[in-house]
């Protein structure tokens, strides 16, 4: 059974074609995990700093968090910045 902390958008980005509330609520984080990744941080230290989360408390859930941010966040450097940029026209 899934923790029901890892609810899609709520505590992880929905995996969906369209920018969410959820995305415009963590653009900034979206844009520091990029930043730590492109620094070669490791996923522990970029929680750490981004989301001010222990990954030691629960490695595997945090990690999952981590991936699931870490994809939204190229995605929205591909697609989802045309839809944000679409919305300020």
């Amino acid at each position: 059974m899934s923790d029901p902390a890892d609810v899609p958008g709520e505590h992880i980005p929905l995996d969906t074609a369209e920018l969410t509330d959820y995305d415009r609520a963590h653009f900034k984080h979206y844009i520091m995990m990029l930043d730590g990744d492109a620094a070669g941080a490791s996923w522990q230290e970029i929680m750490r700093i981004v989301f001010q989360v222990d990954p030691d408390a629960d490695p595997a859930r945090c990690k999952r968090r981590f991936d699931a941010h870490l994809s939204r966040a190229r995605w929205m450097t591909r697609k989802g910045y045309k839809q944000l940029l679409d919305e300020h026209r």
